[in-house]
């Protein structure tokens, strides 16, 4: 189950990364969660010190949009998940191979 949820925190980090001002809503769809599910992988991340959310608001127009920033102990964090996550791929890769060597054979 750490897998899963080092997953979800993976691809969070990520999509943060690549646009901190996104809506949660977009975040959610581009990920394939659900609102409820994102909104807890953020307060995690939060909670866990990887990520500031700073909500903006413009008054005279009423408008405010959130953006997320990855704080340096996230950017850490992300950086292990990548390590965790690629190592994760090259043991499926490996395993893989050797399955198509016994085939062959």
């Amino acid at each position: 189950m750490k897998t899963i949820k080092d997953q979800d925190h993976f691809e969070v980090l990520r999509k943060i990364d690549k646009n901190p001002k996104t809506s949660q809503r977009k975040m959610a769809g581009d990920l394939g969660f659900s609102l409820g599910k994102l909104n807890y992988c953020l307060k995690a991340l939060q909670k866990k010190g990887f990520v500031k959310i700073k909500n903006f608001r413009n008054k005279p127009n009423k408008i405010s949009y959130i953006q997320y920033v990855i704080t340096p102990k996230g950017i850490s964090e992300r950086t292990k998940l990548t390590l965790n996550f690629m190592k994760r791929k090259m043991s499926e890769y490996d395993e893989l191979k050797k399955e198509l060597s016994k085939d062959r054979e």
